[in-house]
């Protein structure tokens, strides 16, 4: 029993003993509460023998319940790896025990209590299905030692005081990737720092596009050809690669880090179905920076639901005519080409008419942004995620060479496309990261610098303890987005992985920066500091590449299928 005014969480050590050992034994038997969890809902979401849309969908706070907790289930797993393998390496220090630790002890308890989908959306055991028996198999000494000990207050404050003796243009803790990519890494972040970062929320402050110098630096350094092939004009480096440029570029502006996701999809789009043509005519330029590409495919009234589209492309001659509206397209005026995704089959209404196609149109300037004829749009007014604009497009039959159906061939453009969802998942995924971090570093500095009754901010535990959790979550997400990237570039299917990716690491910069801007109080909601940006960017990330609902969605059913 306590004494009056005794803690006798101080008295316990920081450091779990033992702690590889603990944190392995959690692994197995929160696999077993997911497949408990599987076998349940596959017997309520089945119509027949196979698994019925409309009954996912009718139990859909459990079945995206159930992607949340396969989430855990995989990131837990990814954490363990990470750390076996950096004290193989003699790389598992303080700050990285401490990181597991805490990662664990917090995500185990979740999972028993209940994981936080989004905000005022927790998922419990129950609402999965699992009864007390089910969640019999966490009831072990090791869990219990994780969960009551694992994150404690005393855990976060002395992670916190060693992120305060390391360098602030590192990441917390080691990545655990090959030196190879931390090279990489450090180049794009001394980019970042140097040409990035001293502008970024004067372009956020006046919506600018990104100004053309940068984007041909980018080019220079050879962002829009990462994972090009080499006998295509590009580097022909890793998805791994890919990440690691994206996250430090993000970290600077997430404008930035996203001018390579347009030549990411265009590329997949053309090295997965183009003709030999197609690939030796645009791969090459895409990989210079030569052509700027755009992806054209939401519509105004089909959001996420692409099999609906509506807009046409008739066949006139050996040519198309295209008629229809698109929006939510990111910087659209000043490319070269779009992938457009558009219906060639009227008698269809659902995924089996549509086809992609690679559109040229003339880049636009400030006073005429779409000279091309059949061509006009408007700019669409955003909160963040400002450097290249949004545009509304209307199409009048405008004019698409035939040669330019990617493929040679009608009706393939859906599944085209989504043979490009993993490697975009995973580079949305790499963003977050890199938006989180941005969240953590302004806010790691302001705490620092910031007094309040007559101590820096960071000595208070619920400011400390703020800035570890960003440090540990940002370490889950990164390992699970390395890990997809891992599969990827070892020619595995990973599009459940880059969707869980991309699904916590979402999550994980809104927390960041939601929490940043808490740290910097009034003045984060101030325009003139940093912070109040980051939020607005931070926000974007769990609606595009697939709204956090849909992408939950896609993962379950994969998982009961």
């Amino acid at each position: 029993m306590a004494h009056d005014g005794q803690d006798l969480t101080m008295t316990q050590p920081i450091l779990l003993p033992d702690l590889l050992t603990l944190t392995g034994a959690a692994i197995d038997p929160v696999a077993k509460v997911f497949e408990t969890a599987r076998a349940a809902l596959r017997d309520r979401v089945t119509e027949g023998s196979r698994v019925s849309g409309a009954l996912v969908e009718a139990n859909q706070t459990a079945t995206h319940g159930l992607a949340w907790l396969a989430t855990y289930s995989e990131a837990l797993r990814q954490m363990q790896k990470w750390a076996e393998t950096l004290q193989a390496d003699g790389k598992f220090g303080e700050i990285e025990q401490l990181i597991h630790q805490i990662a664990f002890g917090e995500y185990l308890n979740q999972i028993k209590g209940g994981i936080p989908m989004s905000q005022g959306e927790i998922s419990r055991p129950g609402d999965i299905g699992l009864s007390q028996d089910d969640l019999a198999p966490l009831a072990t000494p090791e869990i219990e030692q994780l969960t009551q000990g694992g994150n404690s207050q005393a855990a976060r404050t002395r992670l916190v005081a060693l992120m305060e003796e390391q360098s602030a243009n590192i990441i917390f803790g080691a990545s655990g990737l090959e030196d190879e990519l931390e090279m990489i890494r450090e180049q794009f972040r001394r980019y970042a720092i140097d040409r990035i970062e001293p502008h970024a929320h004067d372009w956020h402050l006046k919506d600018e596009l990104i100004p053309m110098d940068v984007i041909e630096e980018l080019a220079e350094m050879g962002v829009f050809g990462l994972t090009i092939p080499e006998d295509h004009g590009g580097l022909g480096l890793s998805k791994a690669s890919m990440v690691v440029v994206s996250e430090e570029l993000s970290r600077g502006y997430i404008g930035v880090g996203s001018l390579g996701t347009r030549s990411e999809i265009a590329a997949e789009l053309i090295l997965c179905g183009g003709t030999d043509a197609q690939k030796e005519q645009w791969l090459p330029r895409l990989a210079s920076g030569e052509i700027l590409p755009t992806a054209v495919f939401t519509e105004p009234n089909t959001g996420s639901d692409l099999g609906a589209l509506r807009t046409r492309a008739v066949k006139d001659g050996d040519d198309y005519r295209v008629t229809g509206n698109k929006t939510w397209i990111t910087h659209a005026a000043r490319t070269h080409v779009m992938t457009l995704l558009a219906r060639t089959d009227p008698d269809t209404t659902d995924h089996r008419g549509l086809s992609m196609f690679l559109a040229e149109k003339t880049p636009g300037t400030d006073e005429a942004p779409f000279p091309t004829e059949g061509m006009t749009g408007g700019e669409i007014e955003v909160l963040g995620y400002r450097g290249m604009k949004e545009y509304e497009l209307a199409f009048d039959n405008f004019h698409v060479k035939g040669e330019n159906l990617l493929g040679g061939e009608e009706g393939k453009g859906f599944k085209q496309l989504m043979e490009t969802f993993e490697s975009a998942r995973i580079q949305t995924a790499a963003r977050a990261i890199g938006v989180a971090q941005a969240a953590l570093d302004v806010s790691m500095r302001y705490a620092q610098d910031r007094k309040q009754f007559g101590k820096s901010l960071i000595n208070f535990p619920r400011v400390s303890g703020k800035l570890a959790m960003m440090t540990v979550e940002l370490t889950v997400a990164r390992q699970l987005t390395y890990f997809s990237a891992w599969e990827k570039d070892h020619g595995h299917r990973c599009d459940l992985e880059a969707g869980m990716a991309k699904l916590l690491g979402a999550r994980v910069a809104w927390a960041a920066a939601d929490n940043g801007l808490q740290i910097h109080g009034g003045n984060g909601f101030a325009l003139e500091y940093t912070i109040s940006r980051i939020l607005c960017d931070a926000r974007i990330l769990n609606i595009f590449e697939g709204a956090a609902e849909i992408q939950a969605q896609v993962i379950a059913r994969r998982l009961l299928a």
